[in-house]
């Protein structure tokens, strides 16, 4: 999941392809409009067998704001691979209060780095 996280903040979009299950994969993928990546949270993941879940959130830069995609994604091991198989998404506005970490990523209270 980390990897393909990377891999949307450095627009590789041949990764993501190799990545995703053939059954769901689409036939090209485009990162041109994607947003400003800053940060991914591990929110729960699972593993039996050759499935897996894992349910995360990716913050990224809207205007002056921040938004976010929660997704709780299914993944496949086959021959000893993890690809990408589908998700269920919901996407928001982020909020931070004055006293929370700022969601750049930079440790610093949201009021002292970029409120």
């Amino acid at each position: 999941m980390r990897s393909r996280y990377s891999a949307f903040v450095v627009g590789q979009a041949d990764y993501l392809l190799a990545t995703w299950h053939p059954s769901t994969r689409p036939g090209e993928l485009s990162l041109e409009q994607s947003p400003e990546w800053v940060s991914l949270s591990i929110l729960d993941s699972s593993e039996a067998g050759d499935t897996g879940q894992v349910h995360f959130r990716a913050v990224h830069r809207v205007g002056d704001g921040w938004g976010y995609l929660e997704e709780r994604s299914e993944f496949v091991r086959e021959q000893g691979r993890w690809f990408y198989v589908t998700g269920d998404t919901s996407e928001g506005q982020l909020k931070p209060g004055r006293n929370d970490r700022c969601p750049c990523g930079s440790g610093r209270k949201y009021k002292a780095c970029c409120l």
